[in-house]
């Protein structure tokens, strides 16, 4: 049965993406606003099939912590399911950091280059970051929440990935607070996985981590120890409770200076 419902859910996305680029393209020429609020139906949409296909539900603690002004996400990466979730059930606009080459998928990355994110292009080594902090300003400046995956790559539950630096760096040259995120959603949406089980998702939004002066190092142990320590409570059977939570924060692709470090 999860064979099955897993093989209709993935007809159905293939049945509603394509349709829905072209409509995103044909609504191009709206303000970001519409085009925004258009686009992300689909998210939406996906969304609502995980649920009534696949069983996946979700609930979400701490939404009163995301704060009213400029703000920077850093979340848990587990699964394509989070993407899905950010991008149509955040109370604001939001923008994801990824690499130049997806805007050339067919269907798919026609409709993100029309969503003005922060595209980097890797090529670019030192001058990327450069690229991050200019776009991420003025998206802030707009009113959008970037979100970042410190860990740069899906991480399966109960395991941790290296904490970059490149989010705490935003928020330090933008002055933007930091809001933690954890969630589970590895658990009902497996990476890379084509079958997906029926579950429930929590998605935990941590209080708001304010520059106050800090480094991005420090900051970066704030968002790793905060998060790694919820994936704990999210899922204690994941984890060995005898040791202990706090970890320093791994060294990063980025040096201290927001910089890429020569190869």
């Amino acid at each position: 049965m999860t064979v099955l419902r897993s093989t209709i859910y993935l007809v159905f996305l293939i049945v509603t993406v394509i349709p829905y680029s072209l409509a995103c393209i044909l609504w191009a020429p709206l303000p970001l606003f519409w085009r925004y609020k258009l686009t992300a139906g689909w998210p939406r949409l996906a969304l609502w099939g995980a649920r009534v296909l696949l069983g996946i539900r979700w609930r979400v603690t701490g939404m009163e912590n995301l704060p009213q002004g400029p703000a920077i996400l850093l979340s848990k990466h587990q699964s394509a399911w989070e993407t899905l979730f950010f991008a149509s059930q955040m109370p604001r606009q939001i923008c994801y950091v990824y690499k130049r080459e997806l805007n050339r998928i067919p269907f798919f990355g026609w409709a993100l280059a029309l969503l003005r994110m922060i595209p980097i292009d890797r090529a670019a080594g030192r001058d990327a970051f450069e690229q991050i902090v200019r776009v991420g300003r003025q998206r802030l400046n707009e009113g959008r929440w970037p979100v970042l995956f410190p860990e740069g790559t899906r991480v399966a539950p109960g395991k941790m990935g290296r904490y970059k630096l490149g989010g705490a760096l935003l928020a330090v040259r933008t002055g933007a607070c930091i809001v933690p995120i954890a969630h589970n959603a590895g658990e009902c949406w497996p990476r890379n996985a084509f079958i997906k089980q029926p579950g429930l998702v929590t998605v935990s939004i941590g209080p708001v981590i304010a520059i106050d002066g800090q480094n991005a190092a420090a900051l970066n142990r704030k968002v790793q120890e905060w998060i790694e320590e919820e994936m704990r409570r999210l899922n204690p059977e994941r984890y060995d409770l005898t040791q202990p939570t706090r970890t320093a924060a791994r060294i990063s692709r980025l040096d201290v200076d927001g910089h890429f470090p020569r190869r």
